[in-house]
C-alpha cells in the first residue's frame, strides 16, 4: 500500500504508474495535493483476468479439482464428479469495463444469455450480450461474476441482501476486490445452498459472525 507515510520517504517522486487496473492501493488524495501523477494500466490485464475467470467457471462446473484429488487418493467416482455444462447457462456480469468486456466475448461461445448491468454505462450496442439491471440479473443468472473496482459504492457489493435476492441457487465469481464480496456472506451462503460455489482469486478479512440466513 502506497500510503501517506511511505510515499513521503519520496522526495523527489513525480509520478506512479501501476500494472493494473485498481488505484485503491495509491492514496491518490496525497498524490493530488503534493502533484503527483498516477497511472494504471487497466487493459493491460483484462484479457489475462477473463482467461483466469474462464477457467475457474469451467474447472468448477465440471469439479476438476475433485475428480483430481479423488483419483489422486486412488479413487474413480465418475458420477460423483460428473461435470455440469457452461452452455446454455444464463451468465450476469456486474462491470463492463476492460475485463467484462473480455468475460463476456469469451462467454459468448458458451452462452447467448449473457446479462450486463454497469451503473456508469449504457447503450454497448454489442449483440452477443444483454443489457439488464441488477433485478433481472437476480431474478435469472445462473452465475454472477463481479468486475467493478473497490470503492465506497462498491465496497460489501454482494451482501446478505443481495445473496437472499437471487432466485436460483448459483455460482459467485469475483475476481475484482475480497471486500466487494465479503468472506463471511460467502461461508453463510455456500453453507445454506443458496451459493452452489464460489471463484474466488481474492480475499476479505474473514471474521466471525452469528448467522441470519433465512430459507
Amino acid at each position: 500500500m502506497l500510503d501517506e507515510t511511505l510515499l513521503k520517504t519520496f522526495s523527489s517522486l513525480k509520478w506512479i504508474a501501476r500494472l493494473g487496473s485498481g488505484m485503491e492501493i495509491i492514496d491518490t488524495n496525497y498524490c493530488n495535493f503534493n502533484g503527483i501523477k498516477y497511472f494504471n494500466s487497466p487493459n493491460g490485464i483484462a484479457n489475462s483476468v477473463a482467461e483466469h475467470t474462464m477457467g475457474m467457471m469451467l474447472s468448477l462446473l465440471h469439479q476438476i479439482p475433485h475428480s483430481t484429488q479423488s483419483i489422486k487418493k486412488g479413487k474413480w467416482a465418475r458420477e460423483k464428479h460428473r461435470g455440469v455444462e457452461l452452455s446454455g447457462k444464463t451468465i450476469g456480469i456486474i462491470g463492463f469495463g476492460h475485463t467484462g468486456k473480455a468475460l463476456a466475448k469469451k462467454l459468448s461461445v458458451f452462452t447467448k444469455n449473457i446479462l450486463i448491468y454497469d451503473k456508469y454505462c449504457s447503450n454497448f450496442q454489442v449483440e452477443y450480450i444483454k443489457e439488464s439491471n441488477i433485478e433481472d440479473i437476480q431474478q435469472h443468472a445462473d452465475i454472477i461474476s463481479f468486475h467493478v473496482p473497490l470503492n465506497e459504492e462498491t465496497k460489501n457489493y454482494y451482501n446478505l441482501e443481495f445473496c437472499l435476492k437471487m432466485r436460483k441457487e448459483h455460482i459467485l465469481v469475483n475476481t475484482s476486490r475480497g471486500p466487494i464480496a465479503p468472506t463471511h456472506v460467502i461461508i453463510e451462503g455456500l453453507k445454506n445452498g443458496k451459493i452452489k460455489g464460489a471463484c474466488l482469486d481474492v480475499f476479505g478479512r474473514r471474521r466471525k459472525y452469528k448467522s441470519s440466513f433465512r430459507k
